[in-house]
C-alpha cells in the first residue's frame, strides 16, 4: 500500500500542467467551480474508475480534490489500498479559492446553481431536528428521538471525519454524473 500526500495551493498550482485532476465532488459542485483541467469523478464512482486512474498514474502524478480535503483523502485512502499513489489538495477547492486562485466553470451556458454537499448535510440535518423537535411538541414527544439522532450522528461524523448523511444525499439524483458524462470523463482520463 502506499501512502498519499498532501499538496499545498501554492504547489499545486505551481505543477497544476504535470499533474492530473481529479475532483470527487458531486457534478453540481463540480460545475459550480474546480480547479482549471479537473476531471470530475465523484467519491462514489472511484472504484469503477480505479483501472483509469491507474493509467493516469502510471504516466504522471495524480491530485485529488473535493470541497474542503474530507472526500479528496477518503478517495486517496481507497486508491492507496490499490497501490495507486496519489496526492490530496490541503483544504480543497476552498483553500484554493481563498489563495486567489481561479476556478473554472464549464463553458457554453448557464448551469444550475448547485449547494455543496457540506451546505446540502447542514441543510438535511437542520430540518430534520426542527423536524423532530416540532413533532415532539404537537404529535408525540417520542418524535424528537429524530432530533437526538440527528445529534449522534453529527457528533459520529465528527470524531471519524466520516459523514454518513453526505454518503446517502450524493445517491439523489441531482448529486450523480449521469452514465454518459462519467463515460466521457473515463475516456479523456485514459486519453491524457
Amino acid at each position: 500500500m502506499t501512502t498519499p500526500t498532501t499538496l499545498g495551493t501554492g504547489e499545486a498550482r505551481t505543477r497544476l500542467h504535470e499533474l492530473t485532476v481529479i475532483d470527487v465532488r458531486t457534478p453540481g459542485e463540480y460545475a459550480g467551480g474546480h480547479l482549471p483541467g479537473a476531471l470530475n469523478i465523484p467519491l462514489d464512482q472511484i472504484q469503477r474508475a480505479l483501472p483509469d486512474i491507474r493509467h493516469a498514474a502510471d504516466r504522471g502524478d495524480v491530485l485529488v480534490v473535493c470541497a474542503s480535503g474530507a472526500r479528496s483523502e477518503n478517495a486517496c485512502r481507497i486508491l492507496a489500498e490499490n497501490n495507486i499513489t496519489t496526492a490530496t489538495l490541503s483544504g480543497g477547492t476552498g483553500a484554493w479559492a481563498a489563495d486567489g486562485y481561479d476556478l473554472q466553470r464549464p463553458q457554453g451556458g448557464v448551469t444550475r446553481a448547485m449547494w455543496g454537499m457540506e451546505r446540502q448535510v447542514r441543510f438535511t440535518a437542520g430540518t430534520v431536528v426542527l423536524l423532530g423537535l416540532l413533532l415532539g411538541l404537537l404529535v408525540h414527544p417520542a418524535f424528537q428521538i429524530l432530533s437526538a439522532g440527528i445529534a449522534a450522528g453529527l457528533v459520529f461524523s465528527a470524531v471519524t471525519n466520516t459523514c454518513g448523511m453526505a454518503a446517502m444525499l450524493a445517491k439523489l439524483p441531482h448529486n450523480r454524473p449521469r452514465a454518459a458524462d462519467l463515460d466521457i470523463t473515463l475516456a479523456e482520463l485514459r486519453n491524457r
